[in-house]
């Protein structure tokens, strides 16, 4: 799909507050409200603009720490990595994950409320799936953190 600049100027908006009226993107972005419903719709249709969401205060819910996980494997067949797959995706507390290129094989975001339940939430994986090697660094502070694409 093709995105021109008024496209970008309408993803900008929505990125920084999805929750303003179709009536106040249109005036920011200097078009009117059906063009840029019918921009929105569009790029709905066509991938650009995923599900919509809200973003939670996860110190104001309690969940005080960040941790990232370093993973390790021996093992590299189908049956490892679908029996690790499924087990990260049915914890909620695994906010992100990703494969790496490398000498770590994944990284995890872990969101819990101490260490004490990063503990529970560790336990709880290796029982489940063997990993040859984990590392978890917490973080002391969060510097920066954005879902915003630099569109």
């Amino acid at each position: 799909m093709k995105i021109d600049e008024t496209d970008r100027k309408i993803l900008r908006e929505l990125q920084r507050d999805a929750s303003q009226s179709l009536d106040e993107i249109a005036r920011i972005v200097g078009s009117s409200k059906t063009p840029v419903w019918n921009r929105i719709r569009k790029m709905r249709e066509g991938g650009v603009i995923g599900q919509h969401t809200v973003l939670l205060d996860a110190e104001a819910l309690g969940f005080e720490a960040t941790f990232f996980v370093l993973i390790r494997t021996s093992q590299h067949e189908a049956d490892w990595q679908h029996k690790f797959l499924t087990a990260l995706r049915e914890r909620p507390e695994v906010q992100e994950a990703h494969r790496l290129a490398g000498d770590i094989d994944y990284i995890l975001k872990v969101r819990v409320s101490n260490a004490r339940a990063y503990d529970v939430f560790y336990q709880a994986l290796i029982s489940e799936v063997r990993v040859h090697n984990v590392t978890a660094l917490l973080s002391m502070e969060e510097i920066k953190a954005t879902t915003a694409l630099p569109i």
